[in-house]
């Protein structure tokens, strides 16, 4: 059961907003600001209205950049994209940008290990919604460059310096499902025997499953994974895996609303997943999340959220997964809508960087107090996130209603600066540290 909001305060031992406080809005937001969203803080259901409350977009003004922590610098790398997404740096330093709007994935070439703002290139072009991109096989001298589409994932020859497709794409997994969230992220383990592939769902709570027997449930699901008898949702909200070459399909993680941006922790060999969790159930509900996702885990969606806090708009139904619910690692502001996520395995920051999670919040059409519109750093200890997430890159939010930038990809390049793609103005952005 859900428990109501504690009493807002900062946890001065900490130094870090919890309870309600950790909820807040853009109002709250600079770098440096740190929250915790703890599973017992959870509101009821519908303690608000739930919101539609979509962003002004506004064009970009000639003055306006990010705000980075004292001691970092931001410059903008590349302007005038077409819905600029996934950043993926090359073994060799080059910079992949999937193009999204406009259906093709660019190169920017690096010099020295910094990525240069002349010189892009189109390395393919005549894609249905471009959005992941992983290099095979893992290490220093990859031979195939992998795209993942909304409904297939095709690869590409490749060699260190390729700026051009040296060859017409094979398609590897030609059916993955259409419609509905239409991001699909991907990457390979660590020892490039699995392709990770996250789908995400058709719809924000499974509307109209069909009526099941248990037994039939419990049959199909032995083979296919929790979630997956019916129709419409199949094979979605989910992680799924595939040998490099597609072959030998199986679900890895289910429950997953939407896993948007998935990586794969250098430290640990462990995918992670940046999820846009559910929307309808009100403003400080339920968490969006970043966490690692571990081997047959259930996340929950549709029936419940952060643990057994069942969806009231599936009551009484699957109470046999109630405590089988993964709770995620670390809980964000409700509606931020997380899209990217990276992890820091440079050495151009302070220390105490490395090692640590970025991630991309894209913001929500579903809160009346608009949240999310900037990067946020996850700290990192012995390999597990400790809960707590920092605001690292603001600024984008204008008024209540106008914003002009809205973070999406997220990658750390060879010389160790942050790059960070925007697709409301169509950007790039490079964030540097005084050394």
């Amino acid at each position: 059961m859900a428990v109501a909001a504690q009493t807002p305060g900062l946890a001065q031992d900490r130094g870090v907003l919890t309870g309600a406080a950790a909820y807040g809005d853009w109002r709250d937001d600079a770098p440096g600001v740190r929250r915790l969203v703890e599973p017992g803080d959870l509101p009821p259901p519908y303690q608000s209205r739930s919101a539609r409350n979509a962003s002004r977009l506004v064009r970009r003004p000639a003055d306006a950049k990010p705000v980075v922590p004292d001691g970092f610098a931001v410059e903008l790398l590349a302007s005038g994209l077409q819905r600029p997404r996934t950043i993926r740096v090359a073994p060799n330093g080059d910079v992949f940008v999937a193009e999204s709007g406009a259906g093709r994935v660019l190169v920017f070439p690096a010099a020295e290990g910094t990525p240069q703002t002349e010189g892009a290139s189109v390395f393919a072009d005549g894609f249905g919604y471009p959005y992941g991109i992983a290099f095979y096989p893992v290490g220093a001298e990859p031979q195939w460059v992998y795209v993942a589409e909304t409904t297939r994932v095709v690869r590409f020859p490749y060699r260190n310096g390729d700026r051009i497709a040296s060859g017409p794409p094979e398609t590897v997994i030609p059916d993955l499902p259409g419609g509905g969230h239409s991001t699909r992220d991907i990457a390979f383990s660590p020892d490039g025997s699995r392709l990770y592939v996250a789908v995400g769902s058709a719809t924000n709570v499974a509307q109209g499953l069909p009526a099941l027997s248990p037994s039939a449930v419990e049959s199909y699901e032995a083979d296919h994974g929790v979630g997956a008898a019916w129709g419409l949702e199949e094979d979605r909200a989910n992680v799924l895996a595939f040998d490099p070459d597609g072959g030998n399909k199986r679900t890895f993680a289910t429950g997953i609303r939407n896993c948007a941006g998935l990586a794969v922790q250098p430290a640990t060999g462990a995918p992670w997943c940046a999820t846009n969790e559910r929307d309808g159930l009100g403003d400080n509900l339920p968490p969006d999340y970043i966490s690692r996702i571990a081997e047959g885990a259930f996340y929950g969606w549709p029936w419940y959220y952060i643990g057994g806090n069942q969806d009231p708009r599936h009551t009484d139904t699957r109470r046999d997964l109630a405590d089988d619910v993964t709770v995620p690692d670390v809980l964000i502001q409700p509606h931020s809508a997380p899209l990217g996520i990276a992890f820091y395995d440079g050495d151009a920051f302070p220390a105490e960087y490395r090692g640590d999670g970025f991630a991309t919040l894209h913001g929500s059409w579903n809160r009346s107090k608009r949240t999310g519109y900037k990067v946020v750093r996850i700290p990192i200890e012995g390999g597990v996130a400790t809960g707590v997430y920092e605001d690292f890159m603001t600024g984008m939010v204008l008024t209540d209603e106008a914003v002009w930038g809205r973070p999406v990809g997220i990658a750390v390049a060879a010389d160790g600066s942050l790059l960070v793609s925007e697709d409301g103005n169509g950007t790039i952005w490079r964030v540097t540290a005084d050394r």
